[in-house]
Formats: structure tokens, C-alpha cells, sequence
């Protein structure tokens, strides 16, 4: 038995739900909602059986539609989600879950008290990549996470609703929950920004994360840079992983070199040794597949097995904590923002 599926959105992100949602062999695909339904028309082609519509009403009537994946902008996620889960549908969302901490609370709770599933498309997740890097840090390859860097620039576009964190911060940040062992628990945040073109909103941040384990973690955003990259280290204390994922030739590697540090014996005065470790450098080889296939994948398996994804809701509001903490430490010039018990979710 298939899901019966409708897309919001043939926008940005659309056509590209709308194409892996037809390649899911679990997902039925019924209707493309837009409020430009001549848009919707021209992304769905002529050869289908896929309606276009403008009436989101239309969509959420239809017994035939089990799901509803949501690409549209984020000032617009409450209202649509909300509306579906009322419905009785499942829901697939883009991220930001919403555009604040209280409205995603509501959200999940709505979902919970319904019996839905919620999925953030927390795409990168799905990649086999990050995949790679999950099991490389649960299975204790890397041994003890020591810390976290991140950067992730390109000359990008300047959103319309959101400034640089809220863009591209959120990729690095699930991230992170997804792959480290218990997923994200910081302690406290802070966040510097700059808008060096006076759009109005920052274009450039640097986010630091201190966690609970004691790890330090360091995203960097920017809309400005002509060159694009996207690399992620994270230093273990038997190995690192450094992730390009611009460099589809070593996209991942394992750095079997570090600093150890031993300490002198119990009757010798307390020294640090330090010694420099230098060995192999392996690329694990990764198979090429499409990070939304997996993402329609959980997205239909969650559903029929009737579990929580893997990128649930809790994990959407987990990075959207720490967005507004960055926004108020951002504020604050800058000052740390102790977290407390805001991770309780």
C-alpha cells in the first residue's frame, strides 16, 4: 500500500521533493500545491497524473492525500503545518521548522497529540557521507570527540525572511545532533554577525557551541565569499574526520595523526608530555546516491511503521533553541548565553 503524498511549494526546493517523491516506490504523489498554479503546471510538465492546484484547502480535503511535504518559505511553516496536522496528515517540512522556539513547540506537541508523524528535511543527514561519519563516532573510531570545526561560504543568495544563520547555520546544526553520540546538549552559545552591505540582516556569523561532554564546536556562515566551501573537522582523540564536500574526489578522510598527551609517573612532578602522532590517511569509499531519496525513504518508513523519523520535530527544535540563543547572543555583542535546561524538549 502506497502513501498518498501532496508538495507545497514549486518554488526553490519543490521539483526537487516533487522528482524524489515520484522515484519512492512507498510514495504516491497527488497533488503539486502552489499559489502560482501556472507554476505548478509548468514543474509537473505535461506527461503526468500529478495535479497542479493553488488551493492548499483542496489538498488537506483529499482522502487520497496520507502526507504533505511543505517547501515553502519559513514565515509561512506554522500556519501550513499546523493546518495539515489538523487534517489528520503526516508532515515533511523544510527547515527552519519555524520562525520561532514557541511556535515548533506547539507544533510538535500538535503532532504528538494527533498520532503524526514530523520530519524535518534536515537533508544533509541522509547523505551517505554524514551517514559514514555517524557510524565512525558511534562505533568509537574517532574515539572521544575533542572538538568541532565547521565552515560552510559561498556567494549565496540574500534571503528575503532570514539572515546567515538562520539560512545555512541550520545544516551544520543538525548535523552535529545527528551524528554525535546523544545528539546536540550545549551548555551555552555565542554568536558574532556582521552586514558589511547593509542588507539589513547579518550576511556573516561565527557560532560557537560548548557542550556538555566538554567539546568545543565553531560554525562559520557567510553569504559573501566568491569561493565556496563547505569543510567540517571533527578532532577525535584516536582520529579525525575532515569533510569537503566540495572535493567529490576525497570527500571524506580519516587522519590517523594528532597530539597525545601523557602524564609523567605518580612520583615524578606532574608534566605534560606531549607527542605528535603521524600515520595513514584513509578515504573510505562512499556510494553516490541522492540525500532526498533517503529523506522520502524515512519519511514513508516512519510513517508505516508508525515511529518517530530519524529528523523528527524534537530535532527541529533543538536547532531552532540554539538559533534564537545565537540571535540573542548576537544582540548582546557577542556574550555568551548560558542554555540551562532549554535542551529539555
Amino acid at each position: 500500500m502506497t502513501i498518498g503524498l501532496a508538495v507545497i511549494g514549486a518554488g526553490y526546493w519543490g521539483p526537487n521533493l516533487v522528482r524524489n517523491a515520484m522515484a519512492t516506490p512507498e510514495l504516491r504523489l497527488e497533488w503539486l500545491c502552489d499559489l502560482d498554479e501556472g507554476r505548478a503546471r509548468t514543474v509537473l510538465g505535461r506527461y503526468t497524473t500529478v495535479r497542479p492546484t493553488a488551493s492548499y484547502e483542496q489538498v488537506l480535503q483529499d482522502p487520497a492525500v496520507d502526507a504533505v511535504a511543505i517547501a515553502t518559505p519559513a514565515r509561512t511553516h506554522f500556519d501550513l503545518v499546523r493546518a495539515a496536522l489538523d487534517a489528520g496528515k503526516h508532515v515533511l517540512v523544510e527547515k527552519p521548522l519555524t520562525p520561532t522556539h514557541a511556535e515548533g513547540v506547539k507544533l510538535v506537541a500538535l503532532a504528538e497529540e494527533r498520532g503524526r508523524v514530523l520530519m524535518l528535511d534536515h537533508t544533509f543527514c541522509y547523505t551517505p557521507v554524514v551517514r559514514r561519519i555517524r557510524d565512525l563516532i558511534s562505533t568509537g573510531e574517532l574515539g572521544d570527540v575533542q572538538f568541532v570545526d565547521s565552515v560552510r561560504i559561498n556567494l549565496g543568495l540574500v534571503q528575503p525572511d532570514v539572515d546567515v544563520l538562520w539560512d545555512l547555520a541550520p545544516h551544520d546544526l543538525s548535523i552535529l545532533d545527528f551524528v554525535l553520540p546523544g545528539g546536540l546538549d550545549p551548555v551555552a552559545v555565542a554568536a558574532h554577525a556582521a552586514d558589511p552591505i547593509g542588507a539589513g540582516r547579518p550576511c556573516l556569523a561565527y557560532l560557537t557551541l560548548w557542550l556538555r561532554s566538554g567539546v568545543l564546536a565553531h560554525v562559520h556562515v557567510n553569504w559573501l565569499s566568491p569561493t565556496k566551501i563547505r569543510t567540517t573537522v571533527i578532532g577525535g582523540s584516536r582520529r579525525t574526520i575532515v569533510w569537503d564536500d566540495v572535493n567529490p574526489a576525497q570527500r571524506l578522510a580519516v587522519y590517523d595523526r594528532g597530539v597525545d598527551l601523557a602524564s609523567a609517573g605518580a612520583d615524578e612532578r606532574r608534566a605534560a608530555l606531549i607527542s605528535y602522532r603521524t600515520g595513514d590517511v584513509v578515504v573510505p569509499a562512499l556510494p553516490e546516491r541522492e540525500a532526498l531519496r533517503g529523506v522520502m525513504g524515512e519519511f514513508a518508513a516512519a510513517i508505516t511503521e508508525g515511529r518517530a523519523p530519524l529528523t523528527d520535530g524534537r530535532s527541529g527544535l533543538r536547532v531552532l533553541a540554539l538559533l534564537e540563543a545565537a540571535g540573542r547572543s548576537i544582540h548582546n555583542d557577542g556574550r555568551r548565553i548560558d542554555l540551562g535546561d532549554i535542551f529539555d524538549v
